[in-house]
């Protein structure tokens, strides 16, 4: 792990929120922030009346994606999740709310597990309010899966061509299936491979997420500061570019005559002096193999902060295809064409009502069973313990993450965790453990974004559901209690013991107290021997192949490192029983 660098921000809490109002504040005549959240920016001049929405997003850290490509002709909005993190549903919302025309809703985004989560719920809190949303996941990172498995690729810097694709159709006024289907015919068109020669530094912590001698690279890394798929020995910029054409070329089937549009993206910290020799190859290799380009951009395009390195993306051409990239288009980060047309007319506003949540249903507290020595106030200061315990262990699960991951697992448990203390502080002594567990629920997803987000705010809100019936809870349920941590857990994300996700530690918690229990035992003894087994199922993760989220695509090299979601499990629930 490398030293500490310094970053030129202010206090890390407030990162994003700095961040959003230095960037509306530099293009106030592009842009502008909409919604209750604060996080979903839209363009002054797109959205209007009778044309399909386009909003793309994801997390922060990838400027200029993703609110760069906000303006006319290109997308309507985008929300902004925290670094390296998916937006939550309530900040997709806003976005879609912004953007909506009465034509529907296209979000486009790259192919992650919180991204999918977070935007899937906000298509479903769209379709509540009358809206239709529709989702276009990018796959166009090479290295991530076979060609046979192409849909569980990532998407990477080739948003870049299917954002400024759909973005055209949309403009000129092609229907929703018209465009999920230009969409579509550029994300298959289009493929990445990336190179990198450091590591990204986490702007919180000012430290690098993996380690990279010097004289070595990582080849085909994604754009969240995680490792490559393989690691190599530097080689020249003609060398890299050989290596990541080769796969990019076969795939294509580039004929001569072909026309192909080119993408040289630097991650953060490379030189356009690099770029440009790096773009010389790439111009010099599709001119021996005959294949014209028919335009190319060099630069800083989608970034994974500070990394060091660069991505090569080939769009392979067709007439309509390159009408849509020859469309007008203004934003900050891109502007193709003359002038671009100014709406005279904004798109009406419609009523929405996404904070319009249910009223609690009113809980006669006589009903409900007494019997058992976890009260709502023990099981309050059981969760404050969680907060205790992930404020103390934040490095060392960013850390684990990194090695594996996007190294911000410790920094998005601790969001979660601060924001349901303040929650917590606010709770009346009458709130049950239900309501606790709603609240949990609905602070996790309204904060967190990412996979954890959905993932926790889906256990706890089962958790509570479980004991609905109890004021307090004895041993078996506790126990219920835990299953409804891991079925909640499992019916969003769809993992199973054994992947390396955090039901590694989860589910054989789970297994621990139900034969506590089956053997006479108390929610003391019950509690303790689910966080033994939790421990042991998280270091068991260290001989297991990631078969799921950002490591699924690391192979073998996840092998020998501890699943950062598993740890926190264990840590969790450790926290819990030394509370009681």
């Amino acid at each position: 792990m490398a030293g500490i660098r310094r970053k030129l921000i202010n206090d890390a809490d407030n990162l994003i929120n700095h961040l959003i109002e230095g960037m509306v504040g530099a293009h106030p005549h592009l842009l502008k922030i909409e919604g209750d959240t604060g996080r979903a920016i839209v363009a002054c001049n797109g959205p209007r009346e009778g044309k399909v929405g386009i909003v793309v997003g994801g997390g922060s850290g990838h400027e200029p994606a993703f609110a760069g490509y906000v303006g006319r002709g290109l997308a309507d909005a985008a929300p902004l999740g925290n670094i390296f993190a998916s937006p939550s549903p309530s900040q997709i919302m806003d976005a879609g709310f912004a953007a909506d025309g009465g034509a529907g809703i296209l979000f486009l985004y790259g192919n992650y597990t919180g991204d999918v989560m977070n935007f899937g719920m906000a298509e479903e809190g769209l379709a509540d309010q009358g809206i239709e949303a529709r989702s276009l996941v990018v796959t166009d990172d090479v290295a991530s899966a076979p060609i046979d498995k192409a849909h569980e690729r990532r998407g990477i810097a080739g948003d870049f061509f299917v954002f400024k694709v759909a973005g055209a159709a949309a403009d000129i006024g092609l229907s929703m299936g018209a465009v999920e289907k230009a969409a579509s015919r550029a994300n298959n068109a289009t493929r990445t491979m990336g190179v990198a020669l450091s590591a990204c530094t986490m702007p919180q912590t000012g430290k690098s997420n993996f380690s990279l001698p010097v004289g070595e690279m990582e080849i085909g890394m994604g754009i969240h500061g995680e490792p490559g798929i393989e690691r190599g020995l530097a080689a020249s910029a003609d060398d890299v570019v050989d290596k990541l054409l080769k796969p990019i070329l076969e795939e294509l089937n580039l004929k001569q005559s072909d026309k192909v549009a080119v993408l040289v993206n630097g991650l953060g910290s490379t030189s356009l002096l690099e770029l440009y020799i790096l773009h010389r190859r790439v111009a010099l290799v599709l001119k021996e193999l005959g294949v014209h380009i028919h335009m190319s951009w060099v630069g800083e395009y989608c970034t994974s902060l500070d990394m060091e390195g660069a991505s090569i993306t080939l769009m392979k051409l067709d007439a309509d295809l390159q009408l849509w990239l020859d469309h007008p288009c203004e934003t900050p980060a891109l502007k193709v064409g003359g002038e671009v047309v100014q709406t005279s007319t904004p798109v009406a506003r419609r009523s929405h009502n996404r904070k319009a949540l249910p009223q609690r249903a009113y809980i006669d507290r006589n009903t409900l069973t007494t019997s058992g020595d976890i009260s709502p106030d023990i099981f309050r200061n059981m969760m404050m313990a969680s907060v205790r315990v992930v404020n103390e262990q934040c490095s060392y699960l960013n850390q684990l993450d990194g090695v594996i991951g996007d190294g911000d697992h410790g920094l998005t448990m601790e969001i979660g965790w601060k924001a349901v203390q303040n929650v917590l502080n606010l709770q009346s002594n009458s709130t049950t453990i239900t309501e606790l567990c709603d609240d949990i629920a609905e602070v996790f997803l309204e904060t967190v974004g990412a996979s954890v987000g959905p993932l926790y705010s889906s256990g706890f809100k089962a958790a509570g559901a479980a004991v609905a019936s109890r004021l307090n809870l004895d041993a078996e349920a506790l126990v219920a209690w835990l299953n409804g941590m891991v079925c909640g857990i499992q019916d969003r994300g769809g993992a199973a013991l054994g992947q390396k996700t955090m039901l590694d530690a989860w589910i054989p918690a789970v297994l621990a107290a139900k034969a506590e229990l089956d053997a006479g035992g108390s929610s003391t003894t019950c509690l303790s021997v689910a966080a033994e087994a939790a421990r042991i199922g998280a270091f068991g993760t260290k001989e297991i192949t990631s078969q799921m989220g950002r490591s699924k695509k690391l192979g073998a090299r996840s092998i020998g490192h501890i699943d950062p979601g598993a740890e926190s499990a264990a840590l969790l629930l450790k926290s819990w029983a030394d509370q009681i």
